[in-house]
């Protein structure tokens, strides 16, 4: 790594080998740490997974998302931790340790951007690089008390990453402020249907009362906006769940499951049950649940009809790692029922934070039609409040 001090552990202790950026460009000044499931020429790509560590060679070309950010000016500073094989949404990683949340020590930074989440908190990089299958940039995001991105799907090149999804995996960021964000978002894609000057703003009816009290009274307070309540989950937030498990684990049992048992890689608990489920998957429910996944996304763009949702990021903040074994099992399935919505739409999402609950961050997000990013960004930046 390329950084001098990781007071966090959110770096892979790689030999530092220098990475060229442009001498100028709009993001001059700013560092850039990257998830170690992106190609960076100099480096390996271990994607949190000793076994694909010991695999790879050292590449010769960086990913095409991070060249550009490169390109633009940013200086490296190291690859970041990960989840193994970014399979994941806690941060602990049983191969190579669990990043501490600068913002919530002694809680999970949230996964499988745990690197990226932590390092961007702890200020050790003005911008981390993540990617997002099913909440990996947006739960760190809330769990570490940063601004992060899901992309609209689709938008940013994913050439030179380890894929997991392909039809869910994203290429997302995080930043300390929102400013920040948007100016590295600007140097990645451009809106190709911005917002108007000011969208119509919803909130699901059942997104909210998926939430405790005081987490409903903490997404409320951080909009000083009316809101129209909508019901954007047509057969209910299971059924969508359950279809995005089906959909998402039939693009894993394509493309990541294979080499999980090609390879004959050691299995770690939370690991070894998706692998084994996503395998079970028949075709005939994969197809259904891809059918499911279509009309979910064309009720929730008619719902929206070119508004913005406002909206909770998970459903309570980051937990202790000596949780109770129900609080590990029950966090991602509760949490996903709200996570899952982008992800089954292919629609962008903006996370930051609202304040604090029972002393850890609270994020907030935003929710807009597909093509809207960085109009979803501005927009975003005029609803923040200061931070509690």
């Amino acid at each position: 790594m390329l950084i001098d001090h990781d007071p966090y552990h959110c770096y892979m202790p790689y030999p530092a080998v220098p990475v060229a950026s442009a001498p100028d460009g709009p993001l001059k000044g700013l560092t850039l740490g990257v998830k170690d499931i992106y190609d960076v020429a100099g480096y390996r790509t271990g994607c949190g997974c000793p076994l694909k560590l010991a695999m790879s060679d050292i590449k010769t070309t960086t990913a095409p998302a991070i060249q550009a950010l490169l390109d633009a000016g940013a200086a490296f500073n190291g690859k970041l931790h990960t989840d193994e094989l970014a399979w994941s949404m806690y941060g602990m990683n049983a191969h190579f340790g669990m990043p501490v949340n600068p913002n919530a020590p002694g809680r999970i930074p949230g996964g499988s951007s745990s690197g990226s989440g932590a390092a961007c908190a702890g200020g050790l990089a003005d911008i981390t690089v993540g990617s997002d299958t099913g909440g990996s940039v947006r739960a760190p995001a809330a769990f570490c008390g940063t601004w992060g991105i899901r992309p609209t799907h689709g938008l940013i090149s994913l050439e030179g990453v380890m894929p997991l999804a392909p039809s869910y995996d994203t290429c997302g960021l995080f930043a300390r402020d929102g400013a920040t964000l948007l100016r590295a978002m600007t140097v990645l894609l451009s809106d190709t249907a911005p917002l108007p000057d000011a969208p119509k703003l919803l909130k699901s009816r059942e997104m909210f009362a998926h939430l405790g009290e005081a987490q409903r009274a903490a997404t409320l307070a951080a909009f000083d906006v009316d809101a129209q309540e909508v019901d954007l989950y047509p057969e209910g937030m299971d059924a969508a769940y359950e279809t995005f498990l089906t959909s998402m684990g039939g693009d894993a049992k394509r493309h990541i499951v294979p080499f999980i048992r090609q390879s004959g890689m050691p299995l770690v608990r939370g690991i070894d049950g998706r692998a084994a489920g996503a395998e079970a998957l028949s075709d005939a429910a994969i197809a259904e649940a891809e059918l499911k996944r279509a009309a979910f996304a064309e009720h929730v763009t008619g719902v929206m009809d070119g508004g913005v949702l406002i909206a909770p990021v998970v459903h309570d903040v980051a937990f202790f790692p000596d949780a109770p074994t129900e609080v590990f099992d029950g966090f991602r399935h509760v949490s996903q029922r709200m996570l899952c919505v982008a992800g089954l739409a292919g629609l962008p999402q903006v996370v930051w934070p609202a304040g604090t609950l029972d002393g850890a961050p609270w994020g907030v997000s935003l929710i807009g039609p597909r093509g809207s990013d960085l109009s979803l960004i501005k927009l975003a930046l005029t609803l923040q409040k200061d931070a509690a």
